[in-house]
């Protein structure tokens, strides 16, 4: 049926079907950040392993999104400042990698 003819318009229009994406959108920053994970990590080890001097920006842009995505985890979720907080890969963080491997 081409579109000049009658009822070409009433036809219900055919999509793709696009498959769910398994697991989080995981940005490059995260995905590097995960890779350099080694069991407990405290945030200036993590931030060493990045290059980066700036603590806000790795924060911002590394730290509080794989929290947000459940890919790490505090090791001492009740005080998220503490001198001695770490951070550790959940098994999402664990199966992601396994997914995507090392950026």
């Amino acid at each position: 049926m081409t579109r000049h003819e009658p009822g070409y318009h009433l036809r219900p229009q055919v999509t793709p079907q696009v498959s769910p994406q398994v697991g989080p959108q995981v940005g490059p920053q995260v995905g590097e950040l995960l890779a350099a994970i080694q069991c407990e990590m405290g945030r200036e080890a993590l931030q060493f392993t990045q290059g980066l001097s700036d603590r806000k920006s790795f924060r911002e842009r590394y730290l509080k999104p794989a929290l947000a995505d459940g890919l790490i985890e505090m090791t001492i979720p009740d005080k998220p400042n503490s001198r001695l907080q770490k951070y550790r890969l959940t098994d999402k963080g664990r199966q992601w990698l396994a997914q995507n491997g090392a950026r």
